[in-house]
């Protein structure tokens, strides 16, 4: 019985055209955030060249790059560990591979194009909170991007909330006398965490003498050089409160240099 209604509004619905059911979203304008990500590319990219080096590694064949422009060419110059050559089913399958690589390849670059190109159109037409991230050194259009559209446009009261949204804010646990920290949320943004992370490596290599990067030497330092992994997340919400704080309230972060005009 309740299908039969169920079928009957259905269809009542379409009959009269009720615009809420069937009105369709206008298209929105595409910006840099809502590009295909070419991280899902890469990552099928990875897979590929692990299997090729897989597939030649059985046959005791090493140091074979499969991204080299000169790839075809080395496959057929290839011999096993015997001195052999490659068997022809394991040849042709490697070839499969390549084809499925190159096309990849293709996609790669069509993606970073088009990104390329939207970028350079909103560069123009990028607010003023926004734009002012370009000033630092090591820090360029994609990363600009990401930053603001993934997280900064947004408003916070305090830099844990920030930290909050990008998955980067501590989580303490307290039982009598015991007190430690469990790591991270990983609850918020996920691109704007690992965009933070890999930012922060970056941060440490173009911003050696700022202060950020010289608490995070301190620290490693402290440490005995262990616990790397731990302090590049610390960096990395320092560094987001720290931006957070220059694009709203205009606190340049010590020691960071900023690019020339």
């Amino acid at each position: 019985m309740r299908r039969c209604f169920a079928h009957y509004w259905r269809i009542s619905a379409a009959n009269l055209g009720c615009a809420r059911w069937s009105k369709r979203r206008p298209p929105k304008k595409r910006t840099a955030a809502s590009l295909p990500r070419a991280q899902v590319l890469t990552n099928e990219r990875v897979q590929h060249v692990n299997r090729i080096k897989g597939l030649l590694f059985g046959q005791g064949v090493s140091g074979y790059e499969p991204l080299r422009r000169n790839r075809r060419q080395q496959l057929n110059e290839l011999r096993t560990g015997d001195g052999r050559p490659l068997p022809k089913h394991l040849k042709t399958q490697i070839s499969r591979e390549l084809d499925r690589l190159e096309l990849l390849l293709e996609q790669i670059k069509a993606v970073e194009t088009e990104r390329d190109a939207l970028l350079a159109a909103q560069k123009v037409a990028l607010p003023g909170p926004a734009a002012m991230l370009l000033d630092f050194n090591g820090i360029g259009p994609e990363f600009t991007a990401v930053l603001w559209f993934e997280g900064l446009f947004r408003h916070f009261d305090n830099r844990r909330q920030v930290a909050s949204y990008a998955g980067l804010a501590p989580t303490p646990w307290q039982s009598g006398s015991v007190d430690h920290e469990q790591g991270v949320s990983k609850a918020g943004n996920p691109r704007l965490r690992t965009t933070l992370i890999q930012l922060a490596w970056l941060w440490l290599r173009h911003q050696p003498q700022s202060a950020l990067a010289l608490w995070f030497k301190e620290r490693v330092a402290r440490n005995g050089g262990r616990h790397k992994k731990t302090t590049i997340v610390a960096l990395a919400r320092k560094l987001l409160v720290a931006l957070w704080k220059y694009v709203t309230a205009g606190v340049v972060i010590e020691g960071a240099v900023m690019k020339t005009a």
